[in-house]
């Protein structure tokens, strides 16, 4: 998941997210967050809806362990209601099956799915 993303689920800053990071880095190894390439940016801004990605000088990307990780540093009750609705995305995600993700088609269905999960988790969490 993309900073910005957990940010604004987390209702904080994506700046303020990525401080937190920084100031505990070795809770996130490269296979719990990392940095998008310049090039990775521009590939996926012309996929992803928000159209100022394309000009972020920096993206952070964060696994399923990363994400779960973040909990800790963000050290609020949001953080761990949200953290508990993202780590069941993630399960769903793993039910689904690879050939189905491997379609155009099933990444439309996935990202039609985590947009609901998206709305209704803002429904629990007041937001």
């Amino acid at each position: 998941m993309l900073d910005r993303d957990l940010a604004v689920l987390y209702e904080v800053e994506t700046r303020v997210l990525n401080q937190a990071v920084g100031r505990n880095r070795e809770r996130f190894p490269a296979d719990f967050a990392f940095e998008l390439t310049r090039e990775e940016i521009m590939r996926i801004s012309q996929v992803v809806t928000s159209s100022n990605l394309k000009f972020s000088k920096r993206v952070t990307v964060f696994t399923e362990q990363g994400v779960a990780m973040l909990s800790t540093v963000l050290r609020s009750k949001r953080a761990i209601s949200v953290n508990i609705e993202i780590m069941r995305a993630f399960v769903k995600l793993r039910r689904c099956s690879h050939p189905t993700l491997s379609s155009l088609t099933g990444w439309t269905n996935l990202r039609t799915s985590m947009i609901g999960s998206s709305k209704l988790c803002s429904t629990r969490f007041g937001h």
